[in-house]
């Protein structure tokens, strides 16, 4: 057991939360700009300098607004949805490093991360934000709405299914690394340099984890909780006031730590070529400039899939998971699992091209599979008798 000292985790514990409340309310801020440049439109622009203090008016209008609660609801359960959601996004940060580590016994140096040592610390995260799934079915069961129950029916199924080729996607990269503590798997890569990072070994396992991510994120294509073309605002359509603004909380902390996991699981982390050589604390600080740099381009490329492609439709969401991601997945991890077991790292590079060709095999088999007979729909009768 490495020694635990209070104030230094309390001090992280208040830094980390304080700097991830702000970075959400200016993740809207950057969400809400892009989707202007993308429509051609200005975006926010009256409050303040170039409308920067924009998320701070939205945040006073969530404190501000009068807390409506609707007849007939569960009471307990659905001032308990908001706040599962947001405690279990902030949980799930508690293992991720967000900074330089060290992964020898003697941690005489600060670290990173609120819980350092957690030699399951992939398990945690998954453990910790599936019960974000009892957030989202809470609220959409007390609301006594339709429209909140079918959004929460939607998302529970969501979130199970992607949970699965998310998990397994993962397990390539262990068997690689060895080990199941985050730290321990940015060293890994850190040690082989820029052409140890896992991206090169395990592409395929990438794009299984991304996609996943977007499907446990809620964002978009695969936001069909909350299609508000069907069902208004989905789970969280009776919410109001402080309680929306969790909900909205939580999704965007939920953000954050799936990408610092992408760049801690197949980018390397902090690491960066020749950044090692820089010594004292500019290094460190440069460090941890990598780190959120990286975790922002995946932050921003979210933000451009919102804007780009169309939603799915719930029949479409479903297949792509149990019919082509499961069974991807399930490709990738028994080429790595023979990879190991043969000859291990020196035929670790066998696994990109091996990737290359399932993607690629996948996607014409997707395109030449035989379809079906066309639906055909019947019209629906003239109301005025034309």
């Amino acid at each position: 057991m490495h020694g635990f000292s209070l104030w230094p985790t309390l001090i992280t514990i208040v830094a980390v939360m304080g700097l991830i409340l702000g970075v959400c309310a200016y993740l809207i801020y950057v969400e809400r700009k892009i989707s202007a440049w993308m429509q051609d439109r200005i975006g926010p622009n009256r409050v303040g300098p170039l409308g920067l203090l924009q998320p701070i008016a939205d945040g006073l209008k969530f404190l501000l607004k009068e807390d409506i609660i609707p007849d007939r609801v569960d009471r307990l359960l659905y001032l308990l949805a908001p706040a599962v959601a947001v405690t279990t996004a902030l949980l799930a940060f508690a293992v991720v490093p967000f900074g330089p580590t060290t992964t020898s016994k003697d941690r005489a140096t600060y670290e990173f991360v609120i819980a350092p040592g957690v030699d399951i610390g992939i398990v945690f995260v998954f453990a910790v934000t599936s019960l974000t799934v009892y957030a989202i079915i809470l609220g959409g069961w007390s609301s006594n709405s339709k429209y909140s129950l079918l959004g929460a029916l939607r998302s529970s199924a969501q979130l199970v299914s992607y949970e699965i080729p998310m998990g397994m996607s993962v397990l390539g990269v262990i068997l690689i690394t060895g080990s199941l503590n985050l730290e321990k798997i940015i060293d890994h890569q850190a040690k082989q340099g820029f052409l140890g990072w896992n991206i090169w070994f395990q592409p395929l396992a990438f794009l299984l984890f991304l996609v996943s991510v977007f499907a446990e994120c809620n964002r978009l294509p695969f936001d069909l909780p909350e299609a508000e073309q069907e069902l208004i605002g989905g789970y969280h359509t009776e919410y109001s006031a402080l309680k929306f603004g969790l909900f909205f909380l939580g999704e965007y902390t939920h953000m954050i730590t799936t990408s610092f996991l992408l760049v801690v699981l197949f980018f390397g982390g902090w690491h960066f070529p020749g950044i090692s050589l820089v010594p004292g604390i500019g290094g460190i600080v440069l460090q941890m400039l990598v780190f959120l740099l990286k975790m922002s381009s995946f932050i921003v490329f979210y933000m451009l899939i919102r804007w780009t492609l169309p939603r799915f439709r719930f029949d479409q969401l479903m297949a792509l998971a149990w019919k082509v991601m499961i069974p991807l997945a399930l490709v990738n991890l028994v080429c790595v699992m023979v990879i190991e077991q043969v000859g291990g790292a020196p035929w670790e590079w066998i696994l990109l091209p091996l990737s290359l060709v399932v993607v690629v095999g996948a996607g014409l088999v997707a395109g030449y599979w035989p379809k079906g007979p066309p639906r055909r729909y019947r019209p629906l009768p003239d109301p005025l008798g034309r």
